[in-house]
């Protein structure tokens, strides 16, 4: 059963919390993180890319940056930016992205419970991006970004969570993007301890978003055991940053790809070859978005075109091998188009559905890549079912939106 606890979070004076909180440091590149730094220094990447407070020729992953992140840290904390709550609470995050809403709650999770598989896994991690993670934790002594948690709905869980919403809350702003965040603080007594009994009836958590984070956590838990002779298991390094939100509000986004060259197929040819595994249709209406699975969208020379996979061309009993990015890399990425591993292979790159089809657009015509592919969404009951399995999915699977916002609230892990 799943175990979450409440803990006393870090989190933004009120009045600071819209110019403090920040997108995840892995959604942008440090050149857009040192613009924004520049427009508002207040902003959280100068500790969660804190790069951009370094000459640009700086190392990203030398100890350098990592101490820089836990100077600045410090730096908010001490003048009064960041204030740690007096006593342990869950925390109640709403966000609303145009007609969509979502709320989770913030809490600490059982670093023992994801080694054990209640928390469950899907993608394999790249050991860079996560000891690139191990070494801001131990730095800053502090998880300052969310893993994204969903868990199958469970109505008296929503019913606790709308009940802890009727309170003033600490927060509620509304992003740049246009995104909005509330923040509701719980620190009665009785609601900690429903929502704690709550979650012990919930079998598993299923980990949406945030793997490297979640390894990291179990990595540097290792290490803090190591060092503490009196280790109890109940400090707080025991336990991982987390939001968890309810399966049916969850929205996953098509994750598309590009491919810089046709692996020297003429555009006709390759046509044809695409032709074995997958029906080809004309799209003279435009930019192909897929409207049901198995079917995919292909600019290639100007031109936008429908592909639908042919029955008998992959196995639709196996939950990994049915999903819409194992189709399309096993039928055509990996036998067309040489894309081996999708993980190594620099030729492709991958493109979030928040930016629509026109980026597609706009990255072939430019001439860096030669084909773009758009895909149905993969689903989250897909995600659970392939989790369950203990299964694995193929990279960039998923695009999830909206993106949590760090700073809302850090966990300190006191390992120092």
């Amino acid at each position: 059963m799943a175990t979450v606890k409440p803990f006393r979070g870090l989190r933004p004076d009120p009045g600071l919390a819209a110019k403090i909180a920040a997108l995840p440091y892995d959604v942008m590149d440090s050149e857009e993180a040192r613009r924004i730094t520049a427009d508002n220094p207040l902003s959280f990447l100068r500790v969660t890319k804190s790069e951009v407070d370094l000459p640009a020729e700086a190392d990203h992953y030398s100890p350098a940056v990592y101490d820089q992140a836990r100077a600045t840290l410090e730096s908010f904390v001490a003048q009064g930016y960041l204030r740690q709550d007096g006593a342990p609470c869950y925390y109640v995050y709403k966000q609303t992205m145009g007609d969509h809403t979502q709320v989770g709650l913030v809490a600490a999770a059982s670093v023992d419970e994801y080694e054990q598989g209640i928390i469950k896994k899907h993608e394999f991690t790249r050991p860079d991006k996560e000891l690139d993670r191990v070494n801001h934790i131990a730095a800053t002594d502090a998880q300052t970004g969310a893993v994204f948690l969903t868990y199958r709905a469970d109505r008296g869980i929503d019913a606790l969570v709308e009940r802890c919403r009727r309170r003033t809350p600490a927060y509620d702003f509304t992003a740049d993007d246009g995104i909005s965040h509330t923040l509701y603080v719980v620190d009665d007594a009785g609601d900690i301890a429903a929502i704690e009994e709550a979650f012990r009836q919930i079998p598993a958590l299923y980990i949406a978003d945030g793997h490297h984070r979640s390894a990291a956590a179990a990595r540097v838990r290792e290490k803090c055991r190591a060092a503490n002779p009196g280790h109890t298991g109940e400090e707080d390094y025991n336990r991982f940053l987390v939001v968890i939100f309810p399966h049916d509000q969850v929205r996953i986004m098509d994750y598309n790809r590009v491919v810089a060259d046709l692996a020297g197929f003429a555009p006709t040819d390759f046509l044809a070859a695409v032709a074995g595994k997958f029906t080809v249709e004309e799209h003279p209406a435009g930019a192909c978005k897929p409207d049901a699975a198995h079917t995919f969208g292909m600019y290639l020379a100007g031109r936008w075109y429908r592909l639908t996979a042919r029955p008998g061309s992959f196995d639709g009993t196996d939950p990994v091998a049915g999903l819409d990015v194992s189709i399309l890399q096993d039928n055509l990425l990996a036998p067309l188009l040489k894309v081996g591993d999708p993980r190594t292979d620099k030729r492709i790159n991958f493109v979030g559905g928040i930016r629509g089809m026109a980026e597609l657009e706009r990255l072939v015509d430019s001439g860096r890549y030669a084909v773009a592919f758009s895909l149905y969404p993969t689903s989250v009951e897909e995600l659970m079912a392939i989790a369950d399995r203990g299964a694995i999915m193929p990279p960039k699977s998923t695009w999830f939106e909206p993106k949590l916002r760090d700073a809302m609230v850090v966990h300190l892990t006191g390992c120092r």
